[in-house]
């Protein structure tokens, strides 16, 4: 059972934590962003990835 459904696309799970980072996600809302330079990421592992740019690593 998935109680919990977007308003937004109507997709639906099971948890509401999971829910409210979903709804984050659609159009024009990036809540991930690099302190360096500013650009915003759907995704912390995106975050991740793009902040090793910074670094070199």
């Amino acid at each position: 059972e998935k109680p919990y459904v977007c308003s937004q696309c109507g997709k639906a799970f099971n948890q509401k934590s999971i829910l409210d980072r979903h709804e984050k996600l659609h159009p024009g809302e990036k809540p991930y962003k690099c302190n360096d330079c500013g650009k915003s990421f759907n995704y912390p592992s995106q975050l991740k990835v793009h902040c090793h740019s910074h670094t070199g690593e």
